[in-house]
């Protein structure tokens, strides 16, 4: 039997690193671009076999469809031309995410709409389409009251790792890894695919061709039913993705074989889009996910470690928490007030709400204390900016509303 194979890469940078690395780590900066750059050069003539999905945060396309950054870069890297080679749909299937990649179950139920809001408006403009079929949760920090969520911003599909699936429908071990199923929340439901965590690790690292084969037909030798195998993991971090060698990265040394060997009718993996699987085979079952995130190093996932290991870090995710709430409430007085038109506030009050929501980045919370740093001092903005609004609705109160 044919195994179905959806290969998921996750690309994030956040806002201002690549400018950074290009200042002071000018080579890794250069081994991101030419990472980024690689994946459409690497599949060019392959467009009736290759099928990639890519998560590019909002962060990492503000960045590359910026006009100055394109001009700095332009001897490295077409920035212009690499977003017009993502927009190719044989190739890619482009996966909603959250603008700023925050872990979104950390983060404040009011600021996530926000996340996804932003990073719609940005991909709908950058890839000329109006809807994004899967989603792929930062880190895969996943919770079951995502759901309604993503199902109102029209989501058909979203990624789960491996080892936060349980079956509700009773179902064999290759049933809950190779098929997708549905998981409910109240009233909502959404198409869960799940990640092969020890695949996407050998993804992660490097593997060959023939063992990547036989493992999957291994893995799905009793599954009576078409199996779609999903591996996924970051493309453009780790030695395996950047390396600049022809022969020894990803794409040369195992992704273009794979894809000849299946041509040739030598591998039974066949590359398919998600999307398409679900249109010819549908879904299986019902499951429930518990809260996780995918394994990054020495973190398993569970219980968001990670990101929530200290004291420091969970403090800073409080202070995150508190800001939320102060920006909220302001929003509502000035609605109340009939304010909420008035352009200085407004323009303090997004000030305010940008600044948070870089804040919520995950990469801020990943290294251990190193980045909470980041967030504070974006959190410190936004309090400067709330404490302005404070200031124009206590006035626009006093003189009954005129600001």
């Amino acid at each position: 039997m044919i195994a179905h194979h959806a290969l998921v890469l996750n690309l994030h940078q956040p806002l201002g690193n690549l400018e950074e690395l290009l200042e002071h780590n000018h080579w890794e900066a250069q081994e991101i671009l030419y990472a980024l750059d690689r994946i459409p050069r690497s599949l060019w003539g392959y467009e009736d076999v290759a099928r990639v999905h890519l998560s590019l945060s909002g962060t990492l396309l503000q960045t590359l469809s910026d006009p100055a950054f394109q001009q700095r870069v332009y001897g490295l890297v077409d920035c212009g031309s690499l977003l017009w080679h993502y927009q190719n749909q044989d190739l890619f299937e482009i996966l909603g995410t959250g603008y700023y990649h925050p872990v979104l179950p950390l983060i404040p139920e009011a600021d996530r709409p926000e996340h996804l809001q932003r990073w719609l408006a940005m991909a709908r403009h950058l890839f000329w389409r109006p809807r994004f079929q899967g989603f792929w949760p930062p880190e895969m920090g996943f919770a079951m009251e995502l759901i309604p969520l993503l199902r109102a911003f029209g989501y058909r599909y979203v990624l789960v790792d491996s080892e936060h699936v349980e079956p509700v429908t009773p179902m064999t071990w290759q049933e809950l890894r190779y098929r997708p199923h549905i998981a409910r929340f109240g009233t909502d439901e959404i198409v869960v695919v799940v990640r092969d965590r020890d695949l996407s690790n050998a993804q992660e690292s490097g593997m060959e061709v023939g063992w990547f084969v036989n493992e999957v037909a291994e893995r799905t030798r009793w599954c009576d039913f078409p199996p779609l195998v999903t591996t996924c993991t970051d493309g453009e971090n780790g030695g395996w993705f950047r390396n600049v060698t022809e022969g020894s990265n990803f794409w040369s040394a195992f992704y273009r074989p794979l894809l000849e060997q299946f041509r040739a009718g030598e591998a039974e993996v066949a590359p398919t889009f998600v999307s398409e699987y679900l249109d010819i085979h549908g879904v299986h079952g019902e499951v429930r996910v518990t809260t996780g995130a995918w394994n990054t190093g020495w973190h398993h996932g569970r219980e968001f470690t990670q990101w929530t290991g200290s004291e420091l870090q969970r403090q800073s995710l409080a202070d995150v928490q508190s800001v939320s709430t102060d920006l909220h409430e302001l929003r509502r007085q000035a609605a109340e007030q009939g304010l909420i038109g008035d352009e200085g506030l407004a323009r303090e009050l997004e000030e305010a709400n940008w600044h948070l929501l870089r804040a919520e980045t995950s990469c801020n919370f990943y290294w251990g204390d190193a980045w909470v740093c980041r967030a504070e001092a974006d959190l410190r903005v936004a309090r400067e900016s709330l404490a302005r609004v404070r200031t124009r609705l206590s006035a626009g109160a006093v003189r009954g509303g005129s600001v």
